[in-house]
């Protein structure tokens, strides 16, 4: 997600880039960058996100375009299909535990509904200010989510992901350290990961903070220090301070639409917008506690009434003058989730040309980007990995 000149290019990396022009030359790019070739969390060398390559495919949610989303099986194969980074979202448990799941609410993600013995859990909560039906992470101890099984998300859309409804419990955050050490050291590389909490003032307000929790979790794994293999990640700037105050990893703030606000500035009565943080003094605001920011497509390359990319906006050129990456989200496959230009056909559960919006993602100069489908990410950041320019730099 980023824009800029040769020094930006330096401070990414420059040297993996020139790291082979195929997809086995791009894995072994990867492998090089992990400085001690242990595949665990540790640093070794500099072994930080300037190793990673740029730019660089973050799997979303894992591969969750081809398996259900926060599943093992999905950061499998995100890892197998040669994404750099692997996106958790974490919520807790009623006794505290850290888990994945996009949000709290499982009844659109796991089989909790087919429980009979939970039925009496549902319910309707207000989170960041929304009504919400369904099953909350929070109502439910570790050990009886453990009796769930993990789901397709979006069935209508992604029919062949149903395949694989069931074959996965919810995992853990402990889980998921301890499965990335030993893909780590299966692979002879470092795995890295990109870790969102999920809603941090809500659950800070039921005595479920966050972050305290998260941070002891890293320091026992070794994901705690300025080179460690993990981005951190919220759309809370507070959440974000308080890790910068816990362990020194890599730290990310996300950002909605420009019309919006972070839910801890609707608490705290802070009258800025997304649209405040994007211009010049919000990013430097950013930058003092975080080395990056996570913004929506839409506040790179927006769109109009129809649906098409208009002109960039200079986000990418203001927040690099502020000395952050860029990680935007979400690049998808489907016609629904594409820019106009790029649709094909009326079916809207269809592929589009993903391939080209991709491309026209990364010439902005992002410096990575969220996909459902690293296959597809990867194959168009090739051709910007061994050193071409992109278009507006």
């Amino acid at each position: 997600m980023t824009q800029g000149g040769a020094a930006r290019r330096t401070v990414l990396g420059a040297a993996v880039l020139a790291a082979g022009t195929g997809i086995t030359g791009l894995a072994a790019g990867s492998a090089s960058a992990a400085g001690d070739g242990h595949g665990d969390g540790h640093g070794g060398g500099d072994g930080g996100f300037r190793g990673l390559p740029y730019p660089t495919v973050i799997g979303h949610r894992g591969a969750s375009g081809y398996r259900p989303e926060h599943t093992l099986g999905s950061y499998r194969l995100a890892l197998d299909l040669g994404a750099d980074v692997i996106e958790q979202d974490l919520v807790p448990t009623r006794d505290g535990q850290l888990v994945c799941r996009h949000e709290n609410e499982i009844g659109g993600t796991t089989d909790v509904a087919d429980h009979p013995e939970f039925a009496s859990r549902r319910t309707t909560k207000t989170v960041d200010g929304v009504s919400v039906t369904g099953w909350f992470t929070e109502d439910f101890t570790l050990a009886e989510l453990r009796t769930l099984r993990a789901k397709e998300r979006i069935p209508a859309v992604r029919q062949r992901n149903t395949l694989y409804d069931g074959q996965w419990a919810v995992p853990t955050f402990e889980e998921v350290l301890r499965w990335a050490d030993r893909e780590g050291r299966r692979r002879g590389r470092r795995v890295w990961l990109h870790v969102e909490t999920k809603h941090p003032t809500y659950f800070r307000g039921l005595g479920l903070g966050l972050e305290e929790p998260l941070a002891k979790l890293l320091r026992r794994y070794g994901r705690d220090g300025r080179n460690a293999a993990v981005f951190l990640q919220s759309f809370e700037p507070s959440s974000i301070q308080r890790l910068s105050r816990l362990v020194s990893a890599p730290r990310v703030v996300l950002l909605s639409a420009a019309g919006t606000r972070p839910w801890d500035f609707e608490v705290a009565k802070d009258p800025r917008t997304v649209a405040d943080l994007v211009k010049p003094e919000g990013l430097k605001w950013i930058a003092g506690f975080a080395q990056g920011i996570g913004p929506t497509m839409d506040l790179i390359l927006p769109r109009d009434a129809a649906g098409g990319l208009g002109a960039p906006t200079t986000l990418v050129k203001d927040a690099h003058a502020r000395g952050l990456l860029l990680h935007p989200y979400t690049a998808r496959n489907e016609n629904s989730f594409l820019p106009a230009e790029y649709r094909k056909g009326t079916d809207p559960t269809a592929y589009g040309n993903a391939l080209a919006a991709f491309r026209t993602y990364f010439e902005q100069g992002i410096d990575g980007i969220f996909t459902d489908n690293p296959d597809t990410g990867l194959l168009a950041a090739e051709a910007f990995r061994p050193g071409r320019r992109p278009v507006n730099r």
